[in-house]
Order: structure tokens, then C-alpha cells, then sequence
């Protein structure tokens, strides 16, 4: 299987729950293609489904509707032995670690490899060499109670990579962590990705994990995706609801809070930037040929591969014929804009 190939493919996928009081519908529907050698991310609000659509997708639960195709090959259709096979080739790092209190950090990392047979020497070669490319082959004597949350969750990593996973699935990984380790473990799936061609699956509910990483984003909304696709492209221009207060909010799932704007009455249009160069002076150069001034409500952008892709609130002048002048700039120079309350 060739990198840009379909490695994960959801189709129709659902799940429900049983319960005394009824069945309760996890996830209805779902259908997301992930491709090989890609970063997924997957974001949504609590109770959404997030964590339910990463335990289908390694067969940890088994859907009640639907497909799970790993490798073209649906699970549903393998034998227990092969589902076991299927899900060694996903590793799962999770939000409290999950690490073995009694075990050092080497015997960690072993035991996975335990649990598949392999000789004992080969298994502590192989979680050395992980350990050393997560940055701590030094403290391979030290027990879990010994690190702090970013060094735990780096033996989770190497624990996860033990098997050579053709996929890592990365659940809440980094909600228990502070905003400059969170910075640094995304770094370092970023370069498993890269360097080890590991497929990886983010399921997070901050917005700035999906733009620190990711290449493909799906939003979740009551069990269903609402959207998805290139993260440049929804962040610019999101076609939602939920997708539009994810990025015009403050870009965590689990409040959805949208930016006030305040009460002015002024007209107020978002406009999206979504490939003009990063060092294009876009906001200025429009003040300057209309010679009207405009107020910067919200501004969410970044740079990605040289283009400037994101959106930015601002508030028209109160006078019509200033307000007009501006939005033939935009249309006059193919800039996307509409007008927001």
C-alpha cells in the first residue's frame, strides 16, 4: 500500500448502545476515507461519538451497522485470530496514559511485544530503540509515578509503536496535558508521521491540535459527521454550523462559544482567506484604495505552505457609499467574504 492510498475506510458505520432504558445511537451513518501516511483529525463536542468512532475503528467495539475496511479488507468479515492481527496493526495512545504501575519504562514498552510472542531480547532492543526516539533512553530504570504527564505520555508512544502499527490512533491524547507539552508531543507524532510513515488518527476537542498537525479534519455533531475534508479548506471556508462556531469561536469543542461581536449595528462581513500569498497585505492595501477605515472584529489565520488560509470578522463604515467601496474591492479583487451577524 502506497502513501496518498485508502488505508481506513468507514462506511455506513453505526453504533448503538442497549441500555435498560433503550438503545442509544452512538454513531449513525458514518462514512470517512483515511488515507495512508496521512494525520486524521477528529473533532466534535463531548458526548458527540469521538471516542466511540476510535474504538469501532480498531474493532475494540463492534459496530452495529456498517463497515470497518482496514487494508480493503472489512473486520466484520475476519476471524477473531485476524481481527487480533488487524488491531496489532493499530497502536492506541490514550488521554491518562494507561501505563502499568509496577513495570518500568522499559518493561512498559515490552509488553505488548510480551503478549505477541516475541523472543525477550529482541523485544528489549526493539523498546530501547523507541524509548530513545521519544527522548528517554535515560530513564529507562524509572517507574510511571516518576514522570511527569508529557514523559508518560511519550512511553504511551513508544508502547504504541512496539508492534510497528501501520496506524496510530491518538484518543484525547494530549487534553491532560499543559498548552508547552501539548506542543511538544504533537511535534513528535508530526514526526513519526514523517519519518516512520505511521498513519495517525487524532481525536481531540481543541481546534488548535487540528491546525497544529493535521492534513484532513471530519467534525462530529450528534453522532453524525457534519463536515469534512483538507484542514485548510474547512478552517477557511466551513460549510456548517458547528464547523463555523468551532473556528469563529474560540476552538474548543466542548464550550462552542462564539465570538460577541458586540451590539453595533454597522454591517459586519468574515472575510476568507484561502490561498492568497501569506505576505500579502490584504487588509491594507484594501484600506488604502478605498480610503475607508475598517474595524478588525476577529482575526483567525495562519500560514500554510507559504498561502494564508483562515478568516478574519471586520466591521463596514457606517456610511453606505464607504461600505459599498469596500465590497467591490473584495469582489473586484476575487476575495471571499459574506456578511455575518
Amino acid at each position: 500500500m502506497a502513501k496518498g492510498d485508502i488505508i481506513i475506510q468507514l462506511v455506513n458505520m453505526g453504533k448503538a448502545f442497549h441500555t435498560s432504558s433503550g438503545d442509544v445511537v452512538a454513531l449513525d451513518d458514518i462514512n470517512l476515507d483515511i488515507k495512508e501516511g496521512s494525520i486524521q483529525g477528529i473533532i466534535g463536542l463531548s458526548g458527540a461519538g469521538k471516542s466511540t468512532l476510535v474504538r469501532c475503528i480498531n474493532y475494540l467495539e463492534i459496530p452495529t451497522s456498517g463497515k470497518v475496511i482496514f487494508e480493503g479488507k472489512s473486520l466484520g468479515d475476519l476471524s477473531d485470530r485476524e481481527v487480533r492481527e488487524a488491531r496489532r496493526n493499530m497502536g492506541m495512545i490514550f488521554q491518562q496514559f494507561n501505563l502499568l504501575d509496577q513495570r518500568n519504562l522499559l518493561d512498559n514498552v515490552t509488553f505488548p511485544l510480551e503478549i505477541a510472542g516475541t523472543d525477550r531480547k529482541k523485544a528489549r532492543e526493539r523498546a530501547m530503540e523507541l524509548l530513545k526516539l521519544v527522548g528517554l533512553e535515560d530513564r529507562v530504570k524509572n517507574y510511571p509515578a516518576q514522570l511527569s504527564g508529557g514523559q508518560k505520555q511519550r512511553v504511551a508512544i513508544a508502547r504504541a509503536l512496539a508492534t510497528n502499527p501501520k496506524v496510530l490512533l491518538c484518543d484525547e491524547a494530549t487534553s491532560a496535558l499543559d498548552p508547552k507539552t501539548t506542543t511538544q508531543i504533537l511535534e513528535l507524532l508530526k514526526q513519526i508521521n514523517q519519518e516512520m510513515g505511521v498513519t495517525v488518527i487524532v481525536i481531540t476537542h481543541q481546534m488548535s491540535v487540528i491546525e497544529a498537525i493535521c492534513d484532513s479534519v471530519a467534525i462530529i455533531d450528534h453522532s453524525h459527521i457534519a463536515e469534512s475534508g483538507p484542514v485548510a479548506e474547512v478552517f477557511s471556508n466551513p460549510k456548517t454550523e458547528i464547523g463555523r462556531r468551532l473556528i469563529l469561536g474560540d476552538g474548543n469543542a466542548d464550550s462552542v462559544k462564539p465570538v460577541d461581536f458586540g451590539a453595533d449595528t454597522n454591517r459586519k462581513i468574515r472575510i476568507v482567506f484561502d490561498g492568497h500569498s501569506a505576505h500579502q497585505p490584504i487588509i491594507s492595501d484594501l484600506v488604502l484604495n478605498c480610503k475607508v477605515p475598517v474595524n478588525i472584529l476577529f482575526a483567525n489565520t495562519k500560514e500554510v505552505e507559504g498561502q494564508a488560509v483562515g478568516q478574519m470578522v471586520v466591521e463596514l463604515p457606517g456610511e453606505e457609499e464607504d461600505a459599498e467601496k469596500i465590497l467591490h474591492y473584495l469582489k473586484d479583487n476575487s476575495i471571499k467574504f459574506e456578511e455575518v451577524n
